[in-house]
């Protein structure tokens, strides 16, 4: 049970003032008692001398045996004038007479040797003691005195027994009035207590309620006081407290403001971990790599957030060896590349920024430096083809071909041939190398989609009528035309279908169609062309606009061409402000969409 300060200073000095006027209650008691007593055993002790005198004569005429009724008649006298009880007490402690006994019982009183006010006369010369009568039951006081007893050597006593039951009932009263003064001593002291008590603690009370004010957020709050004691300068030291506590939270605020724009406006991720691996701060960057946003990571183990066994590793090695490292990881099943940076923050305790990890996002980095090697390796063995023929059937004329003229025309034939392609080649890379620099300016006209799709068809009709190809065109009225260079999409689509024709097997049908395709406020079309020919894998499908690749390099090099007819289309329809992409064609074959943006006519429609 807790008690506040008011309530323990009330007790506390409830509990001084009650101890201190039980304690002075106790002593007035006992002093006035014993003052009482006192003045009694003063006024008592004459008494018992002067009844020792008057009794002396007595037993000095005859022997106490043989004067028992006269001993008796003289201690009632002596009762009377001293107005007390007598006993005359023989010196082997047997009674001889009592003014409080009957003749008669006088034999049949107890050996009194043994009592304390006659032990201490024998020994002392007086004896006095206080106790209860066996007989009336009030307390009695008992002065003996020692007397001569003729033919003893030891004395007897003459003893007199005074009732207090006048000093009990003064003492009964005086115990009354001491109630009374101490009960009306202890309200006067509670009430006073509680004055005390709310003077002390109520400006403890207005400090707390500030203070709590303050806690709640509150910064602002100060203590009011114009008191120059302990609590005025307790009040003080609080309001200096504030103040600093305000500018060091106004400070702390705007460093994690800054920190936090800091961390939101970074690209890379950051994840700050404490020494026990706890991480205590991820900003949104990281969220978004590891598609955890919305969740509250903070509080959680690295190797719950990020289950990566290179990663724990790494992470594991720096708080272990305090030591900065970097490496690289790829996390399943994105098949995203980090590059992350491990630096020692020097934080030792829990919830102390001991490590941070920087992720680098370089999948994009790590696709292109492939792209590049493969695009190295495609276009060295793209021109290591022709110019090898070129070489070898150069050498074949050299070495004595030149001489048969039949022989040397084949030859020169194929140089030829092998000159085009080369020369092919070479012209697609640099019309790529214009459109990708922006050399090549694309006009925006309207095109008829109807007519650009019979341009293109007629320039693949013959190859497609000797495969048995079925060639179709399907484009509603709503869609009737796009905007753009109608010679450069002429080629774009030229070279879907040429595509078309060169991998569909024989009877095959080939379909050029178009739809509405609305995207945000814009308008757009796409324009299909699709086959059923050999298809393309899906795990093929992102990398066939890539320069020089290929899905079946083999079949590709058997039907010609030089691998960069999809890349020039998705450069030129870029150009456009569209999209090129490839889906499945169900059951079987490819289906090319190209998205384009429509004519104003088309939007309104």
């Amino acid at each position: 049970m807790t008690l506040s300060v008011r309530t323990k200073i009330t007790l506390g000095t409830l509990l001084v003032v009650a101890v201190g006027l039980l304690m002075t209650g106790w002593l007035v008691l006992r002093s006035s008692e014993q003052l009482a007593l006192d003045r009694i055993i003063e006024d008592l002790e004459p008494r018992a001398r002067l009844a020792r005198i008057s009794l002396e004569p007595l037993l000095k005429e005859a022997s106490p045996q043989d004067s028992l009724a006269l001993l008796q008649a003289k201690a009632l006298e002596l009762s009377v004038q001293a107005g007390a009880r007598v006993t005359i007490i023989a010196p082997n402690g047997d009674v001889y007479a009592d003014s409080a006994t009957p003749v008669d019982g006088v034999a049949r009183l107890e050996n009194h040797g043994n009592h304390p006010e006659v032990l201490r006369a024998w020994d002392t010369g007086r004896g006095t003691t206080i106790r209860l009568s066996e007989l009336t039951g009030h307390r009695l006081l008992y002065m003996a005195l020692p007397i001569a007893m003729p033919g003893s050597v030891k004395p007897g006593v003459i003893r007199l027994a005074l009732p207090l039951s006048q000093l009990d009932a003064q003492m009964a009263d005086l115990k009354k009035d001491l109630v009374l003064t101490l009960g009306f001593a202890s309200l006067c002291s509670l009430f006073l207590s509680l004055l005390l008590a709310k003077g002390v603690t109520r400006p403890l009370s207005e400090m707390a309620a500030v203070v709590r004010r303050i806690t709640d957020g509150a910064l602002d709050q100060r203590i009011q006081t114009k008191d120059q004691d302990e609590v005025g300068r307790l009040a003080s030291t609080l309001n200096q407290m504030a103040d600093q506590l305000e500018a060091r939270i106004q400070e702390v605020s705007e460093d994690r403001a800054q920190l936090r724009a800091m961390l939101t406006a970074m690209v890379e991720g950051v994840m700050v971990l404490d020494a026990r691996g706890t991480v205590l701060q991820i900003n949104p960057a990281l969220e978004r790599m590891l598609l955890t946003a919305g969740l509250d990571l903070r509080g959680r183990t690295h190797w719950e957030v990020i289950r990566h066994h290179e990663l724990n590793e790494l992470a594991r090695k720096v708080l272990e060896e305090r030591r900065n490292t970097s490496g690289e990881i790829e996390l399943a099943p994105s098949g995203r590349t980090f590059q992350v940076e491990a630096s020692v923050a020097g934080g030792q305790r829990e919830n102390e920024a001991c490590v941070v990890l920087v992720f680098h996002d370089v999948t994009a980095l790590r696709r292109l430096e492939k792209i590049r090697k493969d695009f190295v390796a495609n276009v060295s063995h793209e021109l290591r083809t022709p110019l090898t023929s070129i070489q070898g059937y150069t050498q074949v004329l050299k070495d004595g071909a030149i001489a048969s003229p039949e022989q040397a025309g084949e030859f020169l034939d194929i140089i030829l041939r092998q000159s085009e392609r080369l020369n092919l080649i070479l012209e697609d890379l640099l019309q790529l190398s214009h459109i990708e620099y922006g050399n090549v300016v694309f006009k925006q006209d309207p095109v008829s989609l109807r007519a650009l799709a019979e341009r293109s068809i007629a320039v693949v009709k013959t190859q497609a009528e000797k495969n048995g190809h079925t060639l179709t065109i399907s484009i509603p009225e709503e869609v009737s035309s796009v905007l753009g260079d109608e010679d450069r999409l002429v080629q774009v689509l030229t070279n879907l279908l040429d595509n078309a024709v060169k991998y569909t097997p024989p009877h095959g049908h080939i379909a050029v169609t178009a739809r509405l395709a609305p995207r945000g406020g814009l308008c757009m079309v796409d324009l299909m062309v699709t086959d059923t020919g050999i298809g393309i894998p899906e795990s093929d499908r992102p990398r066939v606009f890539e320069r020089f690749y290929r899905v079946d390099r083999a079949r590709s090099r058997e039907l010609g061409g030089t691998g960069l007819g999809l890349s020039i289309v998705k450069h030129i329809v870029e150009g456009h402000s569209g999209a090129v992409w490839v889906e499945g064609n169900r059951p079987t074959g490819s289906c090319f969409v190209v998205r384009l943006p429509a004519t104003a006519p088309d939007t309104t429609s």
